[in-house]
């Protein structure tokens, strides 16, 4: 019987990536929720003004919270091991093991051959929003000065890939090393005809988004140049840089140690455990 390919379709399919019970992908929320609710000493407070950016070390069992400070908001978040900048976030095997946009004992993953939690996901002002399931964004990246120069004929160095460049310099990283990032506050997701769209920002003042660092890290955050996204960038319809500066605020970013009666039984997350040599083709390879 042939399928009507006129009609719609809904897909209801399982996803691919599971763990048992218990398992990578099944994280103890009892504990996360303790950790979330535990208490908890400011170490690090700044604000990152508009169209700029800023990097971070976080030492493993402190909480990163990102909070909408003066209005909507969204912010291009880089995350790398401290001690190896050769492992950092993997947004695509996030989007894989996780869900297109992240909330709530989601867990960012970092690259082969290491592959394990850099950060859980532990506080999320907009889980329970209308349009949760496209706001905190997998599926698209970081704006860049090159599609820009490609898509509007002008070049413009506020993009979030520049301010995350300028960000790391001081931390010994380069361009090279500014990778897809988690778009914190952003609401984006695929149109009707599966074409990537955003759309304005939801946050308040107040809004948050926290995660509990799981290793070492440095992380970056831009606060991205179109502000809440109210405006489009690109395109007929465009506005001009400076109509969206308008609609740009700047990010709080506070940093918590954990009482450590919370974090009992807690350990960090050891990198992958395959060791064969299968996929290695027999090659002996090194890595830090």
């Amino acid at each position: 019987m042939t399928a009507d390919r006129s009609a719609a379709r809904r897909y209801d399919q399982p996803a691919a990536y599971q763990s048992l019970p218990g398992g990578p992908l099944d994280p103890d929320r009892g504990f996360y929720a303790g950790v979330a609710s535990a208490d908890r000493t400011l170490t690090q407070e700044f604000e990152i003004p508009i169209r700029s950016g800023q990097a971070w070390e976080v030492k493993a069992g402190s909480i990163v919270r990102i909070h909408a400070v003066q209005g909507p908001q969204v912010g291009d978040l880089n995350l790398w091991n401290l001690h190896n900048p050769r492992e950092h976030f993997w947004a695509a095997r996030t989007r894989q093991l996780q869900r297109a946009s992240m909330t709530t004992y989601d867990r960012f993953w970092s690259t082969l051959p290491y592959l394990r939690p850099m950060a859980t996901v532990i506080g999320d002002s907009l889980a329970d929003h209308p349009d949760a399931e496209v706001i905190h964004d997998l599926l698209g990246t970081r704006c860049d000065p090159y599609v820009n120069r490609m898509l509007s004929g002008e070049d413009f160095d506020r993009h979030c890939h520049s301010n995350l460049t300028r960000a790391v310099l001081d931390h010994g990283l380069t361009e090279a090393d500014i990778h897809d990032v988690l778009n914190v506050f952003q609401f984006a997701g695929l149109n009707e005809k599966r074409e990537y769209f955003m759309d304005t920002c939801p946050t308040q003042p107040g809004d948050f988004f926290e995660f509990f660092a799981e290793i070492d890290l440095l992380c970056a955050l831009s606060t991205c140049p179109g502000g809440d996204l109210s405006r489009h960038m690109w395109g007929p319809e465009a506005a001009s840089t400076q109509e969206q500066l308008e609609h740009c605020h700047p990010l709080g970013v506070q940093v918590f140690s954990v009482a450590e009666d919370a974090l009992g039984g807690w350990t960090q997350p050891e990198p992958a455990a395959y060791r064969g040599h299968g996929g290695r083709h027999g090659l002996e390879l090194r890595y830090p």
